[in-house]
């Protein structure tokens, strides 16, 4: 049993890393109780950890962002009608990690694989979710209805030096198995003025237990040096209506990405935060931006 007295706990008092345990929904938590899931084999070999949701038309996909995973993308869904796909890219949970050098074009092949298994229509894209999904429609231009691209990160030029440096650390604290450094680094996520309180103990808790007992693929390790698509220009063919959703002051995810992408897009609503740390601050907006617009 490892120590784990980062952040500290609301009471003050030092705590222990211990085995995931299944935790109800807490007030203010943005993750849900993990249900079953189930592994999926794919159409390029890949097998990937997919929860399948709701019920009847339409049925959307949800791409998580970078080391994070079902339990994240889980919220933003539900107020969403119909049935809903989440799924793991590779690396991250119980996915597989193929060897070699990963792109996003490996990506959007498995969120292609995903919701084409599915049946899906629509598409919700979180940070690394966001750029498979534009590799996807870069690629695949009618291949979504609608389209939701929240907090982007990356277009055709890399994520900046931050994003680089932040994912180093938190692999290299991973494979040394140091759950506080894990732990300081998840934590740069949540609003400074949150991250003593018992929401946000509940939320670092579970994201450390789930990537402690899963870990993360070295392949993920090449992405941020990677931009999403070669030319913006090719998103000029995409037919999907689509919803840009970003922040200012966000070092992680420029707002200028969502800006550059909503302007390539052809049929693209805009919509900027003022401040980072909107699954904290404005919970409740952001659902109701998505639902509406996915339930049109």
């Amino acid at each position: 049993m490892m120590d784990f007295r980062w952040p500290p706990p609301p009471d003050g008092r030092p705590d222990r890393f211990r085995p995931p345990v299944t935790r109800g929904p807490q007030t203010g938590r943005p993750t849900l109780p993990a249900p079953p899931t189930e592994l999926v084999a794919t159409p390029h070999g890949v097998e990937l950890e997919r929860l399948v949701t709701g019920e009847g038309e339409p049925v959307t996909v949800f791409a998580h962002g970078l080391g994070s995973g079902i339990a994240e993308t889980r919220p933003l869904g539900s107020a969403v009608r119909g049935r809903k796909v989440f799924f793991q890219f590779r690396g991250h949970g119980q996915s597989a990690a193929p060897g070699g050098v990963w792109t996003y074009a490996d990506l959007a092949r498995d969120l292609r694989a995903i919701a084409d298994l599915g049946g899906a229509t629509r598409a919700l894209g979180v940070s690394l979710g966001a750029g498979a999904l534009t590799r996807l429609l870069s690629d695949n231009p009618g291949r979504f209805e609608r389209a939701v691209f929240f907090l982007p990160a990356v277009l055709d030029s890399p994520r900046p030096a931050a994003a680089q440096e932040r994912l180093s650390a938190l692999l290299e604290a991973i494979e040394a198995g140091d759950a506080a450094s894990v732990a300081d680094v998840i934590s740069q996520e949540i609003p400074a003025q949150l991250r003593n309180s018992p929401p946000v103990w509940a939320f670092l808790r579970q994201r450390l237990d789930q990537l402690m007992r899963d870990g993360l693929a070295a392949g993920l390790a090449s992405l941020p040096e990677q931009a999403a698509v070669a030319d913006r220009d090719g998103l000029a063919a995409v037919s999907a209506e689509c919803l840009v959703i970003g922040c200012r002051g966000d070092d992680l995810h420029p707002a200028s990405v969502a800006e550059q992408l909503a302007a390539a897009l052809p049929k693209a609503e805009l919509h900027l935060y003022d401040r980072p740390g909107v699954l904290w601050t404005h919970r409740a907006d952001l659902r109701t931006r998505i639902s509406d617009f996915l339930n049109a």
